[in-house]
């Protein structure tokens, strides 16, 4: 018994005194897939940005995937929705052309192309991406 309590205490201490993974709240950045809207032959996909950091983030391009509902895989879409002003929330519009918006499944932040202008930007970005959809049955993921 006297073994599993040493044990404990030291993943307690070592757990109480690791560095924080999380970002704080002040440099989080949100992506929201807000709507699927179908669009003639295709969907219109509105993506709704929040910048709470006091920085503009510039650029920001995203490698995203789309899934229909069998899982498998449709598109791979390299996306450019920077600047994000610092502290501000804006939307951003993209068609689909001849995907029907009731075919998607999911999407995937498959990667970052560009988040801010350090050569490392998109892998110290990526912790910092909150990702939440609104459109239902439709998850984004990262």
């Amino acid at each position: 018994m006297r073994g599993i309590t040493g044990t404990l205490s030291l993943l307690t201490a070592l757990l109480l005194h690791a560095p924080a993974q999380a970002q704080s709240p002040a440099d989080a950045v949100g992506l929201e897939l807000n709507r699927l809207q179908p669009q003639g032959e295709g969907c219109r996909v509105w993506l709704v940005l929040r910048n709470a950091a006091s920085a503009a983030l510039d650029p920001l391009r995203l490698d995203l995937l789309v899934f229909g509902k069998d899982g498998v895989i449709s598109r791979r879409l390299a996306l450019d929705v920077g600047p994000l002003p610092a502290e501000k929330t804006t939307a951003r519009v993209f068609d689909l052309s001849g995907q029907d918006c009731g075919g998607i499944g999911s999407l995937l932040l498959n990667d970052l192309l560009a988040c801010g202008p350090a050569p490392n930007g998109g892998s110290a970005c990526l912790p910092r991406l909150a990702l939440s959809s609104r459109v239902e049955g439709v998850p984004f993921e990262k």
